[in-house]
């Protein structure tokens, strides 16, 4: 791991067994590097800007790093769209996540970063320039907005979001970015049978269909978690997204 300067949260746990268990994969030495410069930016960045609540290096490692990771690793392993040159778009990315940790480990894969909130903008592009990254970039914008431009409409062949709203709002964010073919990765915390149904119908209107949904226990706390995954199998109507607003106050 990289030294760590004085105004860090302190040293990230290195969890090569558990990353090995988990996700059939372990940090290079270079990513491990990049990974705690993540966590270093954000502990200082957040003395001044509302990022996130979790900055301690245990907590961190699980809930951010991990998850962003195991989100496109259903079943313990990559996903094979990222085996080769690709794009993915992070929706809601808010500090980063998940992102930027994809962006670390997949360098040969672009990603866009997508947030509403200018200062966490700022912050993300102060992330891409340190780590660097050469394969990030940034959007400010919103997704209704961003979802009928033809600059971004279905450019992307995977789409993540993560803790932004309910599943049939995630879904109608982002459907529209990407390609026919493509996935959209919906990460979850509880997931019931009513969702399920909802969000069956949701992808249906938007030329999607439920591939997968893969439930997990988080390797430290044990938590119980939810990604579920949205295969792109028809071209998205123009009606979607609609207007900004109208998803959250009106669910499909």
């Amino acid at each position: 791991m990289i030294s760590v300067d004085r105004e860090s949260g302190g040293t990230l746990p290195e969890m090569a067994e558990i990353w090995q268990e988990t996700l059939n994969w372990q940090p290079t030495i270079e990513q491990g590097n990049q990974l705690q410069k993540l966590y270093d930016l954000i502990v200082v960045a957040n003395r001044q800007i509302n990022l996130t609540r979790i900055t301690q290096p245990k907590e961190f490692w699980e809930k951010h790093l991990w998850d962003s990771l195991r989100g496109v690793s259903p079943e313990q392993h990559f996903l094979p769209e990222l085996n080769a040159a690709g794009s993915i778009i992070d929706i809601g990315s808010g500090a980063g996540f998940p992102g930027l940790p994809i962006g670390i480990v997949f360098p040969h894969y672009q990603v866009t970063l997508l947030d509403a909130t200018r200062k966490k903008v700022n912050f993300i592009n102060s992330a891409i320039e340190k780590l660097p990254l050469s394969n990030a970039t940034t959007i400010l914008g919103r997704a209704e907005e961003i979802g009928q431009e033809t600059l971004y409409r279905e450019k992307y062949d995977l789409a993540v979001i993560r803790a932004v709203s309910t599943a049939s709002v995630c879904a109608e964010y982002t459907l529209p970015l990407i390609k026919k073919g493509g996935l959209a990765i919906i990460y979850r915390g509880t997931w019931t049978q009513e969702e399920n149904q909802n969000l069956e119908h949701t992808a249906n209107i938007l030329g999607a269909r439920i591939e997968l949904v893969d439930r997990f226990t988080t390797p430290l706390t044990k938590s119980v978690r939810h990604c579920v995954y949205l295969r792109k199998v028809l071209r998205t109507s123009v009606s979607f997204p609609r207007p900004v607003g109208v998803p959250t106050q009106n669910p499909l």
